[in-house]
């Protein structure tokens, strides 16, 4: 017997709403997946340049402390020689030297000096054995002051790889590892510049894990969590480029005054081999000559002197300082030699 008429269109209706519900789910599980897709390239996209621009501030910090740790043993070292051997150096009473007052030549810089070129002879001794990597990213961020204070010349390479071991800022730089007893990235990342990003690197596979899920509404919530775990690595990719341009500031600056420093350096051996210790019998040529040489070894110890970064890992406001200062040293020095 035929069923009625009604009873095929109720059962037409509902297999018609059967089939679009199975539509509508395979749609939702589908724009889901590509969502959770798309959340989590925005997090690796993010976590790829975080550490190209982790790493690339690491490798400046190194060369940085390298350049450091090169002049004091060479210039400044060259410089401590002859000038610790000239006798009655007073540059405040040497006429035609008014240009020079405003550099501030202290004579009390030079015994620091020998103290950093000292500790520089020892950590460059451990840098040659291979084993001063991360002593090298805390001499480059922190400078050689803290260096002094934290390390006595005969531990000094042992100090200063425990700051960068220990120090999660240059743990985050690649200057100590969790290995080493340090905090690693994720501990780096955590304080590199007020910022909490931490947590958004434990996290990166969180999207990941709920990607499976095909539910369209928590695709959005992933897609959401992504954006902002992303806001937070960018950011702190942007801190880790700021700190890169400092660095390379600092260095190209001290290669600029190495750069000056070693022609005065000749002149001023020869005038020490041709008129003698006393610097009080010097022409008033060669009193400049001197002069401008403490100068310039004075703007250096400034340089390395200055710390770039806080124990947070913030930049400093003393080395934006000192690098306008040294920039004005620069010009002032080609008006006056």
């Amino acid at each position: 017997m035929p069923l009625p008429i009604l009873f095929i269109g109720v059962a037409a209706a509902t297999g018609g709403l059967g089939i679009g519900k199975t539509i509508k789910a395979g749609v939702d599980a589908n724009n889901a997946k590509q969502i959770n897709k798309s959340a989590n390239e925005t997090v690796e996209t993010s976590t790829e340049w975080l550490n190209a621009q982790r790493l690339s501030c690491g490798n400046s910090l190194r060369q940085l402390g390298e350049e450091k740790l090169y002049i004091l043993n060479s210039t400044i070292t060259e410089f401590l020689d002859t000038f610790s051997k000239i006798k009655n150096v007073d540059f405040r009473k040497s006429e035609g030297l008014e240009e020079l007052k405003k550099f501030h030549v202290d004579e009390k810089e030079f015994v620091k000096l020998k103290s950093m070129a000292s500790f520089a002879g020892s950590l460059a001794g451990g840098a040659v054995a291979g084993t001063a990597g991360g002593a090298l990213a805390a001499f480059g961020a922190y400078g050689a002051a803290q260096a002094l204070a934290c390390a006595s010349t005969g531990t000094a390479i042992a100090s200063l790889s425990g700051v960068a071991a220990t120090n999660a800022t240059l743990a985050f730089f690649g200057g100590g590892s969790l290995a080493a007893g340090g905090l690693g990235m994720v501990g780096g990342t955590a304080v590199l510049g007020g910022l909490v990003a931490g947590p958004a690197l434990m996290v990166m596979g969180f999207v990941t894990g709920h990607s499976a899920k095909k539910n369209l509404e928590k695709a959005y919530t992933n897609r959401a969590e992504a954006i902002q775990i992303a806001a937070q690595l960018n950011t702190a990719a942007s801190q880790c480029e700021t700190i890169r341009r400092r660095t390379c500031m600092f260095y190209n600056l001290l290669a600029r005054l190495d750069a000056k420093f070693l022609p005065m350096i000749y002149k001023m051996e020869d005038i020490f081999a041709t008129e003698g210790d006393d610097y009080r019998q010097y022409s008033v040529e060669s009193k400049k000559v001197i002069a401008s040489c403490a100068s310039i070894a004075v703007s250096i110890k400034n340089v390395l002197d200055t710390p770039i970064l806080t124990d947070d890992g913030l930049l400093t406001h003393a080395s934006e300082t000192t690098a306008t200062s040294i920039e004005d040293f620069l010009k002032n020095l080609r008006i006056a030699v």
